[in-house]
């Protein structure tokens, strides 16, 4: 059995599916990955004309249902970062069920959306490593309790994708690798509301998206891209009633989407 076969009966035993896309792309063997100045994987293998959809949520999540219908329409595979807050709540239950079913990867985005760090001072910690170990903790407790093993989670998107290098220390402690969606994909910012100075419509996140895989070197190869479940009331103009779109947009340009 060649060195490769090895590798990939280990994961099996290990992980009981096929882990090819998280330890090829998000660490050793890989060396394609790029990580960001924190240490948070930014891009998975780049040699690849690969995409990841993630979704997270915290308190909205009312694009639920629509996200997956799209995604089972398109036959698209997607990544789902979820707070103990989202899934205690009895309205999404069915929804979290359904994103196990249809083989979703699901993982945690904390337990009660702390912030961990400053945002003027990266380095500044709001929490020290207790406290951050029992929210992490409890946030995989709530995932076990809705049919997710451990096993099964290896990836950890921080709360407000905010975070510093002792936020991924920590997380890597604990079996966990950081991630964050690509800087500059700029969907990230579909949580922004009419009254705010960074407000984007949909259309400015899908032509800012598009602009940057025709002008970036490496186009958009093992981009992670960031969407949320659900945003404000006041932000009527929801992105992701534009995801069929993308994804069909994102195929026509020979992009294959790929979960965690």
């Amino acid at each position: 059995m060649n060195t490769f076969l090895k590798f990939a009966f280990l994961c099996f035993l290990l992980f009981g599916r096929p882990t090819l896309l998280c330890f090829g792309q998000l660490g050793s063997p890989c060396s394609n990955t790029i990580k960001d100045s924190e240490g948070a994987i930014i891009r998975t293998d780049t040699t690849l004309k690969t995409v990841s959809l993630i979704f997270s949520a915290d308190e909205f999540g009312e694009g639920a249902e629509k996200i997956l219908d799209v995604l089972q329409e398109h036959r698209v595979p997607a990544s789902f970062f979820l707070t103990g807050n989202f899934l205690r709540n009895p309205r999404y239950r069915e929804m979290i069920a359904r994103m196990r079913r249809e083989s979703h990867f699901l993982g945690p985005h904390s337990d009660r959306h702390l912030l961990y760090n400053a945002w003027e001072m990266r380095d500044s910690l709001l929490v020290g490593r207790r406290l951050f170990r029992k929210d992490l903790r409890d946030n995989l407790k709530e995932l076990k309790r809705a049919g997710i093993p451990r096993r099964n989670i290896s990836c950890f998107l921080p709360p407000y994708e905010w975070y510093n290098s002792t936020i991924c220390l920590w997380s890597e402690k604990m079996g966990l690798r950081v991630i964050n969606f690509t800087p500059g994909t700029g969907t990230n910012a579909d949580y922004t509301t009419p009254d705010m100075a960074s407000y984007k419509s949909s259309e400015q996140l899908m032509e800012r998206l598009l602009r940057f895989e025709e002008t970036h070197s490496a186009g958009l190869r093992g981009a992670i891209l960031l969407i949320h479940l659900g945003t404000h009331p006041d932000r009527t103009d929801k992105f992701y009633n534009r995801l069929g779109d993308l994804i069909q947009e994102l195929k026509a340009r020979g992009y294959r989407m790929v979960r965690f």
